[in-house]
Order: C-alpha cells, then structure tokens, then sequence
C-alpha cells in the first residue's frame, strides 16, 4: 500500500555533504512523523532524525552524534522527506534508511511502520 523510496546516497570525502531524499507513495492522505535511520553491519539500527507534524509546525529530533551537521526536513505536498548531510565523518557511513511511522491512506487506513529499502552512504577518510 505504501512504498518509501531513498536516493542520494553515494560516496564522500570526510568534510564533504550528501542530501537524502525519499518519497512516499500510494494511496496517502497523511504521514505522522518520519524519520531516518542508519545501521551499520553487527549493529542495531539507530536513529538519526525525525521530523513529526502537527499543525503547521514540524518537530524535529536529532542523535546527538549528528546535531549541528545533519538537517531533516519534509515536503508534505510531495510526501517526501529529506535528510541534508554536512561534515560528513567517517563514523557517519552506513546504510541509512527511511522510515514511515504511521500512514494514513486515502481509504482510512492505517499502516504503520513503513520501510524503504535503503542507500548506502560512505565517507572516505
């Protein structure tokens, strides 16, 4: 019913800035709060940003490893979030994912915890 799609990743010098996009699509009349994630192999999936709608305003969260570098932003017209990467660090490589928390479709339904498939990110030292 819902598809989240990422581009953007790609590889980077240390220093150097990627943005991320992802798009939702389907039958969607609104998207709670979104969010990115990054994992790297042998660790648990973390959290690195969310942007979570009410009203007009927009309330983001960051980890702070990457408060200050990292800006998430959405379009809600398009259904699409955006991550703006600056600084960038070694550390900071990984596969980084998209995530949906809850979706409401033009039908009235519900679907929560929509994934995208990921895009790898690798910074260079």
């Amino acid at each position: 019913q819902v598809q989240l799609v990422e581009s953007g990743g790609g590889l980077v010098q240390a220093g150097g800035s990627l943005r991320l996009s992802c798009a939702a699509s389907g039958s969607i009349s609104s998207i709670n709060a979104m969010a990115w994630y990054r994992q790297v192999p042998g660790k648990a999936r973390e959290l690195v940003a969310s942007i979570k709608r009410r009203g007009i305003i927009n309330y983001t969260n960051y980890a702070d490893s990457v408060k200050g570098r990292f800006t998430i932003s959405r379009d809600n017209a398009k259904n699409t979030v955006y991550l703006q990467m600056n600084s960038l660090k070694p550390e900071d490589t990984a596969v980084y994912y998209c995530n949906a928390d809850e979706v409401v479709t033009t039908t009235g339904n519900r679907v929560l915890g929509s994934w995208g498939q990921g895009t790898q990110v690798t910074v260079s030292s």
